[in-house]
């Protein structure tokens, strides 16, 4: 390393825009208009960031799963004793009854089993209003003062013992099956019981008076029917009696033809006709026998006293044809036998002649008696075929009057038949429902229930602590992780700084086994790869609001350079609120710029080797100004020369020109972010800002990474009455809050 004294002003140069182009490569892309999607990409809810927010938001989870506890042991404590009794009904879907025709088979069919029109009925039935009021008026829950109080009011006590019996009952199914359970909630099991058990009762008498009552209609409309049918009927028989005995018709048989023959003259006709059917047949065969007789003449069956005679003709005719085979026809004996032989046969023709002519005369007779009785029918006939013609017109009218008989008669045994049908139909049957347990007195309350209630607090504070931790966590949207700072930020995460265990970092820093000095010794090491040539030759350390760390970081990070073996400048160009006091005047950044001093002359060298100090000098009225000058980079080309590290302190982002100017000069630049309060939106504006400005961006720091008690830097900055008027100012602290540094007299 030169050493700082053989420095001069002769020897400043000003370092070109290309000397700065060696940096790595960093995305240009975050601002405004990336930070839409990468925040939101960063803020989506996933196990692992649901983890650590119950991690870093643990103990409000805890306080809130506390208080619901709590919560629900006072609510226990609090809440009245309930006690449940519980009776199970079996529901019986009804048998309907099919009215069919004459002819057909009706019966009655049972209705499905699983319809769920008839169990949601009946659930409804169970929880409804009239119920309710039938159960109050049968127990008479309006004159239990539990109940109703002390009103005297029998109307408004009904009402409202059915009001809580209503609300106290609980009607749930059973699955898969046809049993429900009915329970009753209240503060006497007395009570719990005797309602429960009046709710079983009165909804079966209920129902059962439902079915009577649902055919009432129908059995009151066949009474008027039967009783208009009836009145009817009676009406027409007296018609058909009055009509019938003054047209004198008499009805002899029961036949539905509605002929002749129903009356008594048409049965006389009949039984005439029949028998002179009769007599005319007889006559017809007389006729025969006597016409037969009378032409046939002489008959072999004429007589019976002519039967010997043909006997002995027969057998004397034998003979003659026997000896006729011996004797000549002339014979004596031959002629003899032959004459004996016609004696016989004229004996024969007398004798049948005789009993012929007496047989014609019987026949004749029994003919003409015949003949005489068909006549005297025949004339009968004649004479009632006149009498059934006049009384068929008669019977005209007798039918018209005897079918409105038959027709009031046959819908009034139908009717009747009916409302026979109907009676039965609408008995009482099988009960809807029947009762499967009956309600006990319950031996102990039900609720309140401290282990549930204890588990439902302690859920519902778990649920309610997550949900606030994860309003907290997107409402303070800040930066809290390096996964933040590469996903919001675009930016590379160099390391995470913890935060410190003493209140003077300082002498922590000092101690290299300290887990601090190794954080940023850690981030030194990873600056060496931000350039091909190694760590940058000068890098702006600045944050985007005050107390976030950078001082202390810009000391520490010189440090740790030192400890890797390289000169150190450090330069103080906070010239607003400087954080490193040398105790000497006329030294220092403002004092370089504003003079013509050489860089030895305010280059102080600290009690740590290869480590020096420029302090910001005093105060000047245009930072700014100095810093935009052509001076202050000459100034910057001739530390880069002199030292192998130039690391700047620079002042917060947001509100100042400064760090903007400084970046611009600069090799890189290194973001500090205070981990869980830097804002994002904050975050993004400033790295915009630098970004805008020609800033190259090495990457970032995440400070006060485990978090503890944390310390300002003596920062303090506002908003006056006009909000654009940025103050960036020292506060009444600034001297407890400065960074004191031992220095050499002479560098």
């Amino acid at each position: 390393m030169a050493s700082p004294g053989a420095v001069g002003p002769t020897n400043l140069t000003v370092q070109q825009p290309d000397q700065r182009r060696d940096l790595a490569p960093v995305p240009q892309e975050s601002g405004y208009g990336s930070y839409g999607s990468t925040a939101a990409e960063g803020r989506e809810l996933s196990l692992s960031l649901l983890w650590r927010i119950a991690v870093e938001w643990r103990w409000l989870i805890l306080a809130a799963i506390g208080t619901s506890i709590a919560a629900a042991v006072l609510i226990t404590l609090l809440t009245p004793l309930k006690y449940r009794s519980t009776a199970s009904l079996e529901l019986n879907p009804p048998e309907v009854e099919i009215m069919t025709d004459e002819g057909s088979k009706g019966g009655r069919q049972s209705s499905a089993r699983n319809d769920t029109n008839f169990v949601g009925t009946q659930l409804a039935l169970l929880g409804s209003r009239a119920l309710a009021e039938r159960v109050a008026q049968n127990l008479n829950l309006a004159a239990e003062p539990a109940i109703v109080g002390e009103n005297t009011d029998r109307t408004a006590n009904t009402a409202t013992a059915a009001s809580f019996v209503q609300g106290g009952t609980q009607v749930r199914l059973q699955p898969q099956s046809m049993i429900v359970r009915v329970s009753f909630v209240a503060r006497d099991p007395q009570i719990a019981a005797k309602i429960v058990n009046g709710v079983t009762d009165a909804y079966i008498a209920t129902n059962l008076e439902r079915r009577y009552q649902s055919s009432s209609y129908a059995r009151d409309f066949l009474q008027r029917q039967i009783a208009t049918t009836r009145r009817d009927l009676e009406r027409s028989e007296r018609q058909l009696t009055t009509y019938a005995q003054q047209q004198r018709l008499i009805s002899t048989g029961s036949s539905e033809d509605g002929g002749d023959t129903n009356s008594l003259t048409g049965s006389s006709l009949v039984s005439l006709n029949t028998a002179l059917a009769a007599t005319q047949a007889r006559r017809i065969a007389a006729e025969q026998k006597y016409r037969e007789a009378a032409l046939g003449g002489a008959t072999t069956e004429g007589s019976a006293n002519a039967a010997p005679l043909r006997a002995q003709i027969a057998a004397l005719d034998a003979e003659y044809q026997q000896k006729r085979q011996t004797f000549r026809p002339d014979y004596p004996e031959m002629v003899a036998l032959k004459a004996r032989i016609d004696a016989l046969r004229a004996s024969v023709v007398t004798e049948t002649r005789t009993a012929n002519s007496d047989r014609i005369g019987t026949l004749r007779q029994d003919f003409q008696a015949a003949r005489a009785e068909e006549d005297r029918l025949r004339a009968q006939v004649s004479g009632l075929s006149g009498t059934v013609l006049d009384q068929r017109g008669r019977l005209i009218q007798y039918n018209i009057l005897k079918r409105d008989v038959d027709t009031n008669r046959t819908l009034y045994d139908a009717l009747l038949q009916r409302y026979k049908e109907i009676g039965v139909a609408g008995g009482i049957g099988t009960a809807v429902a029947s009762v499967v347990d009956r309600g006990l007195v319950p031996g102990g309350a039900f609720s309140p229930n401290l282990y549930l209630n204890l588990m439902i607090g302690a859920a519902l504070g778990l649920v309610i602590g997550m949900l606030a931790a994860i309003a907290l966590e997107f409402i303070n949207d800040t930066i809290k992780s390096p996964d933040d700072i590469r996903d919001k930020l675009q930016l590379p995460f160099l390391g995470g700084i913890p935060t410190a265990k003493s209140a003077k970092p300082i002498e922590e820093l000092r101690d290299t086994l300290s887990p601090l000095a190794e954080a940023y010794l850690s981030t030194a090491s990873a600056m060496q790869f931000v350039t091909e040539g190694g760590a940058p030759k000068t890098l702006l350390v600045t944050s985007t609001r005050p107390a976030e760390g950078k001082s202390t970081s810009a000391w520490a990070l010189a440090y740790s350079f030192t400890r890797l073996g390289k000169s150190v400048l450090l330069i103080d160009a906070d010239m607003r609120r400087p954080a490193f006091v040398t105790g000497r005047e006329n030294v220092g950044l403002s004092h370089i710029l504003t003079n013509t001093g050489s860089l030895s002359e305010h280059v102080l060298q600290t009690d740590i080797d290869a480590l020096w100090v420029m302090p910001s000098g005093i105060i000047p009225p245009s930072p700014p100004e100095l810093i935009a000058s052509a001076r202050f980079a000459a100034l910057l080309a001739d530390a880069s020369a002199t030292f192998d590290v130039v690391v700047i302190d620079g002042p917060p982002i947001l509100g100042l020109a400064d760090s903007p100017l400084l970046s611009s000069i600069v090799q890189a630049t290194l973001m500090v972010i205070e981990s869980g309060r830097t804002r994002t939106r904050a975050a993004i504006e400033a790295q915009n800002r630098m970004r805008t400005a020609g800033a190259h961006m090495v990457g970032a720091i995440l400070t006060r990474y485990q978090p503890q008690a944390s310390y300002g830097y003596g920062y303090g900055y506002g908003y006056g009455q006009n909000k654009d008027q940025y103050r960036y100012v020292a506060d009444g602290n600034e001297k407890k809050r400065r960074i004191m540094l031992t220095m050499h007299d002479e560098p």
